[in-house]
């Protein structure tokens, strides 16, 4: 049992405290184990303190069906957990709706609120670490947050009845990753994390290491950050609540009062509101959005309406502003195999010939793109590079040129590979992936 055999038990021992110090004895503990060295070490470190705490320990492990790799690495935790005796709970995510991301996190944090439920537990416990923390507030720096959501995460929180707990927080990924390799604990490495195409990426394997170098510990420094942002936010929230009950009742913000605040105040008032419209989901919430927000209040027209995240509408009608459900449009995201049937009623399908060399017809290259190809709605912020250009082009002045109204831009087609960039924009645009000209295509898709 790898319990009793720990190698360089003293790099983890203030983690072994904590665990020790927080966990109550007897009771259940659900461990979100992704494979992945940081969630491996957390599960074998929890083994260290189950007999002396007479845990139960249950292992949480979605596999998301987007790597090839996923289902040996299901295999890989379940038979790890057999052989240590922790209970292996397993769920799989193999359909997807609207933003894959977004879909997964809610379909795990359903699962786990589940199993918290199933066996009475108080914690939830994650293996986040200092790095994550790092990286997590350095994007929300970059793209724009609220106060709350600059400080990133924390080493508890509430949540549902229950706590979310992040014990090894202190810790560096290299820190996790030299333990596992020292104690021999299996894990799995997920490749995509060295993929240049996602920001985070990007932070991990560039900006942080610059980081590290001026300051080894530049991740706690983060996390001292981050608890003052919390303090801060706290208590700010006790000066704000007889301010929000004035102002936003019924779920209306009163634009009167709202405009007789200080500009700071305001821009609080912005971020409670939407903290409390999107919850879990308000990582979909950046600078821009409370901007136009703010903009939205202040503009002088009686009646407004913006889009928002996650099929919402911010709307004005004269002294009032709220946030509701956009029910002219339908979130979705589907894989092109042969033909899909739109929520707008149209199509698209893959087909062998045609003489049709419209902007209703695309032709490319497979070895050019990612496979497969996704259908799906705009987002904020989308951008393509059109056929002959040689620079990007928002998506949002495509849709502005072609004279596209606003209730039909929320559910139009985009075109995406499996890295989410645009590939075409169905009826409007042909990108640069287009090869009709050069004959050098093996799939031809059409929309109608």
């Amino acid at each position: 049992m790898v319990s009793h055999q720990l190698n360089g038990v003293m790099k983890m021992n203030d983690i072994l405290e904590r665990l020790k110090k927080e966990i109550p004895n007897n009771s259940s503990v659900i461990i979100a184990t992704s494979g992945g060295p940081d969630s491996m070490v957390l599960l074998t470190l929890l083994l260290a303190v189950k007999k002396e705490k007479n845990l139960k320990l249950v292992c949480a492990h979605v596999n998301h069906k987007l790597r090839k790799e996923s289902d040996d690495e299901a295999k890989m935790v379940k038979k790890y957990c057999e052989k240590e005796n922790i209970i292996f709970e397993y769920m799989i995510i193999d359909k997807y709706k609207g933003n894959t991301e977004n879909y997964a996190r809610e379909k795990r944090y359903e699962f786990f609120d589940k199993l918290i439920k199933k066996y009475a537990s108080p914690y939830l416990l994650t293996a986040h670490h200092g790095d994550d923390l790092t990286e997590t507030i350095m994007m929300r720096l970059i793209r724009g947050s609220s106060l709350k959501g600059y400080a990133g995460f924390s080493e508890v929180t509430e949540k549902n009845g229950y706590k979310i707990y992040r014990p090894l927080i202190t810790k560096t990924k290299t820190e996790l990753l030299n333990y596992a390799k020292e104690n021999n604990i299996p894990y799995a490495i997920d490749q995509t994390n060295e993929s240049d195409n996602y920001t985070r990426n990007r932070i991990r394997k560039y900006i942080l290491p610059t980081l590290k170098k001026e300051n080894i510990n530049v991740h706690l420094k983060f996390l001292e950050f981050s608890k003052t942002i919390s303090e801060t936010e706290e208590y700010f929230e006790k000066v704000l609540v007889k301010k929000i009950e004035k102002i936003y009742q019924d779920n209306k913000l009163n634009v009167e009062i709202f405009l007789t605040e200080e500009p700071l105040i305001q821009k609080k008032l912005i971020h409670n509101i939407l903290n409390d419209v999107y919850k879990d989901k308000i990582n979909l919430i950046n600078d821009n959005h409370v901007n136009n927000f703010l903009s939205t209040v202040k503009n002088k027209k009686p009646n407004i309406q913006i889009n928002l995240p996650d099929n919402k509408i911010l709307k004005k009608a004269y002294n009032y502003v709220w946030i509701e459900e956009n029910k002219n449009y339908e979130e979705y995201d589907y894989i092109l195999k042969d033909k899909v049937t739109l929520p707008n009623n149209h199509t698209i399908e893959i087909i062998d010939e045609t003489t049709d060399h419209s902007n209703f017809v695309t032709k490319l290259n497979s070895k050019e793109i990612k496979l497969p190809i996704h259908i799906r709605p705009k987002k904020d912020g989308d951008k393509l590079v059109l056929k002959g250009l040689n620079k990007q082009k928002k998506l949002k002045d495509i849709f502005i040129d072609e004279k596209i109204p606003i209730d039909k831009r929320n559910s139009w087609p985009v075109i995406t590979d499996d890295n989410d960039e645009i590939i075409w924009l169905p009826g409007l645009k042909k990108t640069k992936f287009d090869r009709e000209k050069q004959r050098n295509y093996d799939i031809i898709i059409r929309y109608r």
